[in-house]
């Protein structure tokens, strides 16, 4: 790790600390509080956006022990001396601070850097080339995907002198990014891996694009990549004539420093053959899909520039594997929640991985199996003292080591309920003496310990049809939604119908984590579940019933009011209970009419609400019916005039101020005057915004995937199907795949309406959909059993699925049936 002290800090950033109490060691640094791990080496960026002011944590970590701070001009002296033993240094910019250390931090090391960008496969080829390097160098790589202007400051700043090699991705959305980026890495070697349409909404055309995402490069000495693409190669021969640089470029079509002459692709592998300085080469590679052929070229390039054999290439290649570069959720045997994230095992992977288990907050015992960490370069007493003291940082209720030398180091772990296992193969068989259960359970293991066993014995069986959440992707719809919202603007996100077929308490967990105010259900059973689940938020439940009173009182469950019926039935509990000063939400009807007071019952409302004690409101709100019709704005306009007058109306006679919302997804971008004091955040969320311009900006959260049970060739004139609504009249081959309409698949998508993706091609829907399984007419597509297949993801999106069935997306999502599993990952 990095070691300066706090007074270093401000030397590098030609400053002068306004309060220095103790010039404390900074090994970490943070600039998001809720990862915090070791307060007494860590020195906190108080980095603030337009929708959030980062100073409002300082006071948090203070208190978990954090002394080191650094604040921008607006944090004054009066405030720096409410915290009396804190280091503070005030500067400008704090991102700007933090890049700025990291680029010195960058210059002290002369090793060999890589540096990787392009649309796609950045993350894969850095694993790869851990992977395949990991023998001859100490390599120190970005963790995850951390390639933006905060990620890459932080990835540059594990580099120490124990490292030879460094490789860091980059990734940029706006101009002039990349120049920033470039100082901070300040690559010897690049690599650019494609060019697609991802993140191209902040540049005027592709060409722009790819013009930016180049200055990674400008001062390379060598930089890799795909001649064929003439937009890229051009790009290059022209940073070339401002900036000379070897070319490593590889082709299929031309001549190029490395010449792909052949590929023939078998069942499960493929052979590239190449000429390399005048000479054949070839390679054996465990894939036959294109993206993944496109990133081992690129690897290998790197592999020759580093003058690592031809033999040893050809058996490092041999034993790629498929990575998994994501954590992944699941659900576990005895009522356990699994997470899966054995694709890597080093210190700082492990310290990203105990973030997203401490924000799991439905079980209260949190166990972590872990592998001997491989290859780390450090002293194995100091490595497994760190980790031993990382885990009772984050309060791991138990530890199971797997590995000869996190055994032998075993007496570090004392302070942790333990057990140890020489090999993944002594533990699998002790599994049910271990009693896993009603706890959540962090899988880190290096991939020669294959923890996917451990993980296969631990998972709840169900059928092989999932649904996969990308949690990040959760996070980028909410942080995309919250920069569209005025500074002081509340959101609520809507969780009901199993926040729309995506999760309960996983959902909810990621909202609590990513500072959200408020979440709706639809029903007090769906809430009471949250709050076993462990999540504290505000909930309002939006279906208010008697029969649900009593768990309302019992978990802090906010109900919304929307008749005089259940109104006085609730203030009659109430008075029985005698509460007084109970949180209540009042629903409006300005024109949807589906539930909701109306203008004329405001009198009656107004004169109820003032005689009532036992309530205290929390917020007024009505419902749009037509926020994303442009046809229908005059009607918006007129229940938006409706909802300000009546909700008006009883802050007068309440005489206090209460939260106002009616705006839903559409509405924060199509109608941004009705965001008043909080919003609703429902489909948008979960990747769905009827609006195209939005829809390329947030990201599909929900892929529904299947595999293929059986292939059949049906002969002329056989029928497929119940009730033999098709009959071929060509020779046809069909898949048999293992979703139906009990698992939320249409019926109406029978016969040709609807398609799904085998192997990447579109297969259409072929006889009528059937209760748990579905034929594909699969002709002319290679596909084999147990193949893969996309019901709807990134590439058949929801919204194309759920037209062609007739209906609309939230249909789709929420009618996904609860026994198709739900895995959740993040990147």
């Amino acid at each position: 790790m990095a070691n300066y002290r706090f007074s270093e800090i401000a030397s590098i950033l030609h400053s002068t600390p306004v309060q220095l109490v103790q010039d404390n060691a900074i090994e970490l640094l943070l600039t998001d509080s809720r990862k915090l791990l070791i307060a007494d080496k860590t020195l906190f960026f108080a980095i603030s956006s337009a929708y959030r002011n980062a100073t409002v944590f300082i006071e948090e970590l203070y208190n978990k022990g954090v002394r080191c701070f650094i604040v921008d001009t607006k944090f004054s002296q009066e405030q720096i001396s409410a915290f009396g033993e804190g280091n503070f240094i005030r500067v400008e910019n704090v991102l700007t601070a933090l890049q700025h250390i990291a680029t010195h931090h960058r210059s002290l090391f002369h090793y060999p850097v890589i540096g990787i960008s392009g649309s796609n496969g950045k993350t894969i080829i850095k694993e790869w080339l851990f992977h395949l390097l990991a023998d001859d160098f100490e390599i120190v790589r970005s963790p995850k995907s951390y390639n933006s202007q905060v990620g890459v400051p932080l990835s540059v700043w594990q580099m120490n002198d124990r490292h030879e090699l460094g490789i860091f991705e980059a990734g940029i959305s706006l101009p002039g990014e990349m120049k920033i980026l470039e100082h901070i890495i300040q690559p010897n070697i690049g690599i650019f891996t494609n060019l697609g349409e991802a993140h191209s909404a902040g540049f005027e055309s592709i060409e722009h694009k790819l013009s930016e995402k180049i200055q990674l490069f400008k001062n390379c000495e060598t930089v890799v990549y795909h001649a064929d693409d003439e937009l890229i190669a051009g790009a290059f021969l022209q940073l070339k004539k401002e900036h000379p640089f070897f070319t490593a470029s590889w082709s299929r079509k031309k001549n190029a420093w490395l010449q792909i002459t052949a590929e023939n692709k078998e069942e499960d592998h493929t052979i590239i053959e190449a000429i390399f300085e005048g000479r054949g080469i070839r390679i054996s590679v465990p894939f036959t899909d294109a993206a993944s052929i496109e990133n081992i070229i690129h690897c290998w390039c790197i592999l020759l520039l580093l003058k690592i054999s031809d033999a040893s290439i050809e058996e490092r290649m041999h034993s790629l594997k498929p990575l998994e570069m994501r954590l992944q959720l699941k659900h576990g045997i005895n009522n356990c929640s699994i997470i899966n994230d054995s694709y890597s095992a080093d210190i700082t992977s492990l310290m990203f991985a105990l973030d997203f288990l401490q924000q799991q907050q439905q079980h209260p015992d949190k166990t972590v199996i872990i592998s001997d960490i491989l290859e780390s370069g450090r002293q194995p007493g100091e490595l497994y003292g760190d980790i031993a003291h990382l885990l009772k940082e984050k309060k791991i209720s138990k530890l199971i080591g797997v590995g000869p030398e996190i055994s032998a180091y075993s007496y570090l772990f004392s302070s942790i309920p333990s057990q140890f296992f020489s090999s993944t193969e002594k533990l699998i068989p002790r599994i049910s003496d271990l009693f896993f259960k009603n706890e959540t359970i962090l899988l880190k293991g290096a991939r020669k310990f294959e923890f996917e066993k451990i993980s296969y014995a631990l998972e709840e069986k169900t059928h092989e049809t999932v649904m996969e959440i990308n949690l990040a992707a959760l996070r980028h719809n909410l942080t995309f939604y919250r920069s569209l919202l005025q500074p002081v603007v509340k959101i609520m996100a809507m969780v009901k119908a199993f926040s729309y077929g995506s999760g309960s308490f996983e959902i909810a967990n990621i909202l609590q984590h990513s500072g959200v105010n408020y979440l709706a259900v639809a029903y007090a059973d769906e809430g009471v579940q949250l709050r076993k689940a462990g999540v504290n938020l505000p909930v309002m439940v939006m279906n208010t019933e008697a029969a649900g009173f009593d768990n309302l009182i019992k978990y802090s469950l906010e109900p919304e009011l929307y008749s005089f019926a259940i109104t006085a039935k609730f203030l009659q509990f109430l008075r029985i209970q005698k509460i007084e000063k109970y949180p209540v939400h009042i629903k409006l009807d300005t024109g949807m009419h589906r539930l909701g007071f109306e203008s004329a019952d405001m009198d009656a409302l107004c004169k109820l609400l003032s005689a009532s004690p036992e309530l205290v409101i929390k917020s007024a709100f009505s419902h749009l019916a037509a926020s994303g019709d442009q046809e229908h704005d005059a009607f918006t306009k007129e229940q938006s005039a409706n909802f300000i007058k009546m909700a008006a109306q009883i802050r007068q006679v309440t005489g206090y101020d209460f939260i106002r919302h009616i705006g839903n997804s559409s509405a924060i971008h199509r109608h941004p005057e009705l965001q008043f004091e909080m919003i609703r955040l429902g489909i948008g969320l979960y990747g769905v915004d009827a609006d195209r311009y939005i829809q390329k900006r947030i990201m599909n959260v929900s892929t529904l995937r299947t595999t293929i049970s059986q292939i059949k060739h049906i002969a002329p004139g056989e029928s497929v199907g119940y009730s033999r609504k098709t009959i071929v009249d060509t020779p046809v081959t069909i898949a048999t795949v293992r979703v139906g309409y009990a698992d939320g698949y249409p019926r109406a998508l029978s016969n040709g309406h609807g398609t799904m993706l085998v192997n990447g091609k579109r297969a259409p829907v072929i006889g009528n959909v059937c209760m748990d399984m579905t034929m594909l007419n699969i002709t002319g597509i290679e596909a084999e059993e147990g193949d893969t297949v996309i019901v709807f993801g990134d590439q058949l999106s929801i919204s194309e699925v759920a037209e062609a069935a007739g209906t609309i997306a939230y249909e789709m999502l929420t009618g996904v049936s609860q026994r198709v599993k739900r895995v959740y990952f993040e990147e």
